[in-house]
């Protein structure tokens, strides 16, 4: 009988060892992710041993699913635990109930949401679908989760009762300007309300009004006076004014030259400062005289000095010269210096100035500039080096480029010099069959954004759910450096925002350093993505062109936007003026259809196709006619375009052309070649 209790506790021992095992083994098994197929997760979903995976499978095929009815069957008997994927599991059978129109059970399901997780982030959600006509529970959502988007969109609902109305508007001037429909409500709370308003909150409105670029709406809502409007305030507002007409322009400087005097240490300060140094009137001049001294030789200032004292002409500037390498040698890390850098060495590769342009390029080291600007950098230092003679030398530095950085403009013209490859621009596509990547994957990627819920909720492909929880998390903090950047950025892809996300990730791409390999690689992934893949394929194969050519031409023109719209009236992903579309239609073109990604590509296509056969497959010619127009192109063909076509770019009088080339070719060159850093 003595045997007995070992024998009961040798097999519970033996039990817990194994389930110990068991789970860890468990654990050791892949995560089921979007890229898992259906058949697996249902598996999962029914028969995994872990109720974890269980409830992660459900949720992947919820989000996989658009029937509410199915979603609901999905998402049954998943919303157990302490665990937040069990408050994500009740709003979405929240949500999925009342899109089957059942608003008690929805009701119910928001309320124990509530109860159960008060301060996760989905619990906005719940406060925002019970407030109703409740102030009380609008009040707490606004106070709880200030910057969640369900926060803003109750702000903006806010009202009908003045002191309502005045209320969420002040929110969103503070937490979110950038909210659909909230500009028009800044305004009408300035112009209707404007009395019962203390200077704080005018300043408040202003900012926020400033913020989105509308000055004369700021200025209205101000007043006489700039009272209740801090520094980040009148930098916004200095910034909208500088956009306006030659008085606003005069106004904005003499604001933010007092904002640099009243409060020379704020990082407000440094950014006016560097705005000033960026306009081109006397006034302007004539301010950066009277800044604190701390300011007058910063590097802005000084790189302005230097521009302005630069000679007319294409003979040698010595001064001009010594002053910049002084300049670049003490601040190669800043803005300016860069800016400088690059405005007097194109003067000189033009001027065919190859030493002094050489010596200026050398001045920054190449391993402190971030990628794009180091690629540029790499390839002009070899190009002079051919010009001065070191064939040697220079097909070392184009090769090391290539190995560096081989996809961009200045990887493509790397790669022609050496020989190396050129721009299919045959019918295609060319995509690298289901790549990931650069070369056209549109499969999943994990986030890895370090922060574990975010990139749990986006390996289960809850896209909307991190972005709000990002934004909850994030407030009126703007993100800072390229990690940041590139996290929001592809947050913003992930909810189909490319018109912001390409521009973060653009701003990431400058903020990198010589050592952030891992970043740079997913930068580019994110960089050059698939997008409407059926529309541009069909279009590429009915305009005899790669899709990669389209790809490239609707990245810079609209970041894939369909509905965006230019300042002179160009429409969808590829910016289709109305007049050219009616052209090629033989006809006019409904709006409707040059919203619709088919419709525009196809339009966009036979354009492209149209120059080219113009231009006889040129692409350098192709695609400055796009931005341009064939009439002005045509006054540019010189024999520089054939013997130095690098040179004949930079010669293109209209900056805006000389980038959109760079742009759109380097982008075509990256998708074709798949290609990804090689650091």
């Amino acid at each position: 009988m003595a045997r007995l209790p070992l024998l009961l506790s040798l097999s519970c021992l033996g039990t817990g060892l194994a389930l110990v095992g068991g789970r860890a083994l468990l654990a050791r098994q892949p995560a089921p992710t979007p890229a898992t197929a259906t058949d697996r997760l249902e598996w999962l979903q029914h028969w995994d041993a872990d109720p974890w995976r269980r409830r992660e499978a459900s949720l992947l095929l919820a989000a996989r699913s658009k029937d509410p009815q199915a979603q609901r069957q999905w998402l049954r008997g998943q919303g157990w635990g302490p665990d937040p994927l069990a408050a994500l599991v009740l709003k979405q059978d929240a949500l999925a109930a009342a899109a089957l129109g059942r608003p008690e059970t929805a009701q119910a399901l928001w309320r124990q949401l509530q109860r159960r997780f008060p301060g996760d982030p989905a619990s906005a959600d719940a406060l925002y679908a019970l407030g109703g006509d409740d102030p009380a529970k609008r009040r707490q959502l606004l106070q709880r989760f200030p910057a969640h988007p369900a926060a803003l969109a109750a702000a903006l609902a806010a009202g009908p009762e003045a002191a309502e109305r005045r209320r969420g508007a002040l929110h969103l001037a503070r937490w979110g300007a950038r909210w659909p429909g909230a500009e028009a409500r800044l305004r009408q709370v300035c112009k209707e309300d404007r009395p019962d308003l203390s200077a704080q909150q005018r300043g408040q409105l202003a900012e926020g009004l400033a913020e989105l670029g509308d000055a004369e709406g700021a200025l209205g809502c101000l007043g006489p006076t700039l009272n209740g409007l801090g520094a980040s305030g009148r930098l916004s507002l200095g910034r909208a004014l500088l956009a306006g007409n030659e008085q606003q322009q005069g106004q904005a400087e003499r604001l933010l030259l007092d904002l640099v005097r009243s409060a020379p240490t704020t990082p407000e300060a440094e950014a006016a400062v560097r705005l000033l140094a960026q306009q081109g009137s006397p006034a302007a001049a004539a301010s950066l005289a009277r800044l604190p001294p701390r300011w007058r030789d910063s590097a802005p200032v000084l790189a302005r000095r230097i521009q302005e004292a630069e000679p007319k002409g294409d003979g040698p500037h010595p001064a001009t010269d010594a002053a910049a390498l002084d300049l670049l040698r003490r601040w190669p890390l800043d803005p300016a210096s860069r800016t400088l850098q690059w405005d007097l060495v194109r003067e000189r590769l033009l001027a065919g100035r190859w030493r002094a342009a050489k010596a200026l390029l050398e001045a920054i080291p190449t391993d402190q500039l971030p990628p794009p600007l180091a690629a540029r950098q790499s390839f002009w230092i070899g190009f002079v080096q051919q010009q001065l003679g070191d064939g040697a030398a220079a097909r070392a530095t184009w090769e090391a480029l290539l190995r560096r950085h081989p996809g961009g403009y200045y990887g493509w013209r790397a790669a022609v010099r050496l020989g190396q490859g050129d721009l299919q621009l045959g019918a295609g596509p060319h995509l690298p069959a289901g790549a990931d990547g650069p070369g056209g994957g549109s499969g999943w990627r994990p986030l890895a954004s370090g922060d574990g819920t975010l990139d749990r909720l986006w390996r289960l492909d809850q896209r909307t759910e991190a972005w709000e929880t990002w934004r909850h998390r994030r407030g009126r903090r703007a993100p800072e450096g390229s990690r940041e950047l590139l996290l929001e950025g592809r947050l913003r892809q992930g909810v189909g925002d490319d018109w912001t996300g390409f521009g973060l990730l653009e701003q990431a791409t400058l903020k990198l350093d010589g050592n952030q390999c891992a970043l740079e690689r997913e930068l580019e992934r994110s960089l050059h993505p698939l997008r409407f893949e059926a529309a541009f394929q069909a279009a590429a194969n009915q305009g005899g062109l790669p899709m990669e050519l389209l790809l490239g031409v609707a990245k810079q023109e609209s970041r894939f936007t369909p509905a965006v719209r230019s300042p002179v009236g160009a429409t969808g992903l590829m910016q289709l003026m109305p007049e050219t579309a009616a052209e090629l239609a033989g006809g006019p073109v409904p709006e409707s259809v040059l919203e619709d990604p088919a419709g525009n590509a196809s339009l966009g296509s036979r354009y492209l196709a149209k120059m080219l056969r113009q231009w006889d497959g040129d692409p350098l010619l192709a695609v400055a006619s796009y931005n341009a127009g064939p009439g002005a192109v045509a006054g540019w063909v010189n024999p520089q375009l054939r013997s130095d076509p690098e040179l004949w770019v930079e010669a293109i009088p209209y900056p805006e052309t000389r980038l959109y080339v760079k742009k759109v070719l380097g982008n075509v060159w990256s998708y074709q070649q798949g290609s990804e850093p090689g650091c």
